[in-house]
């Protein structure tokens, strides 16, 4: 293990010893503590931390009492950014079952695979999701629905700036496999003691992988609180910091430091369901954030808001994230509003987030920062498995606390995704970097063919396989394109089926395909071929495709 970047390290231990207790133990703590102090934020009204507990502790008994939720048993979490995603999280949990958070914009048919992965039973969705959820009912082993409305949560500021789905009024609902969110914590059901350990499995997020099909990353207790503390001791919070929380929840970097992080230090979330810039520029200012952990699309659209000045930025002492690299003069905009620098990390689901820190007070832009604590990272040649000399490039590996215990049904994969290295167990990211002399590794390319579109992981293999659904689809690859907004845009090149051609536009697809996948999947760039380079056996050139692209861009 290489310790060249500990001459950079913050005034911080570089070991951190991870709690023997559960996720949902840290709110409890959290409400011992600060009874009376805001956990939630929420468009003009607030939850405090001792409401927060008594909310969550009611749903869980409803769970177990009137659900019959057991121990272990995996229950879908189908929620916006709501308080009522934050407590169902922690009633899952207190009630002993593993969290599912998927993500919201998924269609019926992409979601029917996750119930049928976990064999979920039950599941706490959003009232807008209902036509979505409630068709897997009659074809899946799921049976009942916990369902919310966010408005029973809301005040009455921003009102110009509230997405729909917060404004619409609590929906009556029929049927028995229903069950109201309001009626259900009415009930006052005393949760069950229940034996949690560290060990156990708590939080089962899902990435795609080199099949194409989602894979449940397994993260118990103890690597969810790896990371939960990590980033409470980089970010230097405190229970009067105010975290504005922007990134969705399902996700592992807006679950950890948006979420878990804020409420192990008691500290106040302030609570966005929908990305909007003028509303964030107003919370981070009348809420005075401290706080803000964002991916890199959010603050180009963040800053390119005329409205925004250094006096509304006045309270922010840290300001986070990644998913795509920081332009170098956005974030010399940012300094100038603000005095603070960009600090850029890296993880992914199977490391339920960061693996790499940039220091606060050393960080560098467009890097993926310093392996974080308890964590050996490395760089080998993906072909010999053989650690590369400083500053080449190979595969970005990784050991520490934080990653996962392997793939739910997934055994053939997980002996693939791991290495053994020194007598330690390596993750293998898939994501092509080096390690510069002073111990700051960088991405360069991908292993994998995995597009990243505003933070989003899209598998190509998926794109492809819903767009041979079209009957004018004869061949179809996928591939990222350089945007200067997203990162990365997904594009289709499609070879038509006889008798098509001038039958069906490249807007037509598109519009198809938006129809049948969640929105940050699906292509919206289209271009037809008429054939694709390839291998003398016949494979698609993927990659010279994507060449193609961008030297279009670069010579633009």
């Amino acid at each position: 293990m290489k310790t060249k970047h500990y001459d950079f390290w913050p005034k911080l231990t570089k070991t951190l010893t991870v709690p023997e207790t559960s996720i949902y133990d840290n709110l409890k703590v959290s409400a011992a503590r600060y009874p009376e102090h805001e956990a939630i934020y929420y468009y003009g009204a607030a939850l405090t931390y001792r409401e927060l507990l008594a909310e969550v502790d009611d749903l869980a008994g409803y769970l177990q009492q009137y659900l019959e939720v057991t121990k272990g048993e995996k229950i879908l979490l189908f929620l916006q950014n709501s308080p009522q995603f934050i407590i169902g999280y922690y009633a899952i949990l207190r009630a002993g079952a593993v969290v599912v958070p998927i993500n919201p914009m998924l269609k019926t048919n992409e979601l029917e695979f996750y119930i049928k992965d976990g064999s979920i039973r039950n599941a706490l969705i959003g009232q807008e999701f209902l036509e979505v959820v409630e068709p897997l009912v009659e074809s899946t082993s799921l049976e009942h629905l916990i369902v919310a409305a966010y408005s029973d949560y809301k005040g009455n500021e921003l009102e110009d700036y509230l997405p729909p789905e917060v404004s619409a009024a609590r929906a009556s609902l029929t049927g028995d496999h229903l069950h109201i969110w309001a009626e259900a914590l009415k009930r006052k059901a005393e949760p069950q003691e229940q034996s949690v350990a560290a060990d156990d499995l708590a939080v089962l997020p899902y990435t795609s992988g080199t099949t194409g099909l989602p894979k449940g990353c397994m993260h118990t207790n103890r690597t969810v609180q790896a990371n939960t503390i990590g980033a409470y001791h980089w970010a230097r919070a405190t229970s009067d910091s105010s975290t504005l929380a922007t990134l969705p929840l399902f996700h592992v970097t807006g679950m950890i430091h948006s979420m878990l992080m804020p409420i192990f230090s008691g500290n106040k979330i302030v609570l966005m369901t929908r990305w909007n810039r003028e509303a964030a520029r107003q919370l981070i200012r009348d809420q005075q954030c401290t706080h803000w952990v964002a991916i890199s699309t959010m603050l180009v659209d963040f800053l390119a808001n005329p409205a925004v000045e250094a006096e509304d930025l006045r309270s922010l002492y840290a300001i986070s994230g990644g998913g795509a690299s920081f332009p170098k003069a956005l974030g010399e905009k940012l300094y100038n509003l603000t005095e603070l620098e960009f600090v850029e990390g890296y993880g992914l689901s199977e490391t339920i987030a960061q693996t790499h820190f940039n220091p606060p007070e050393r960080p560098k832009l467009q890097c993926l920062g310093i392996p974080s604590f308890n964590v050996d990272s490395r760089i080998i040649d993906p072909a010999t498995n053989e650690e590369v000399p400083t500053g080449e490039i190979g595969e970005i590996i990784v050991n520490g606390p934080q990653v996962m215990l392997g793939y739910y049904n997934r055994e053939d994969e997980n002996e693939s995704a791991f290495i053994d290295i020194d007598g330690k167990s390596f993750f293998r990211t898939g994501d092509i970097g080096r390690c510069d002399e002073e111990g700051y590794f960088f991405i360069v390319d991908r292993l994998k063919r995995m597009i990243n579109a505003s933070g989003f992981n899209v598998w190509p293999t998926e794109v492809e396989s819903a767009l041979y659904d079209h009957p004018a689809v004869q061949q179809a690859c996928v591939v990222g394109v350089p945007d200067p907004r997203k990162g990365e845009n997904i594009k289709a090149f499609v070879i038509l089926n006889d008798g098509y051609e001038g039958e069906v536009t490249e807007e037509e697809i598109v519009a198809w395909s938006k129809e049948r996948m969640a929105a940050y999947k699906y292509p919206r760039l289209v271009e037809f071929r008429k054939e694709f380079p390839t291998t003398n056996s016949g494979k698609i050139l993927w990659r010279k495709l994507q060449e193609q692209e961008r030297e279009k861009v670069q010579g633009s």
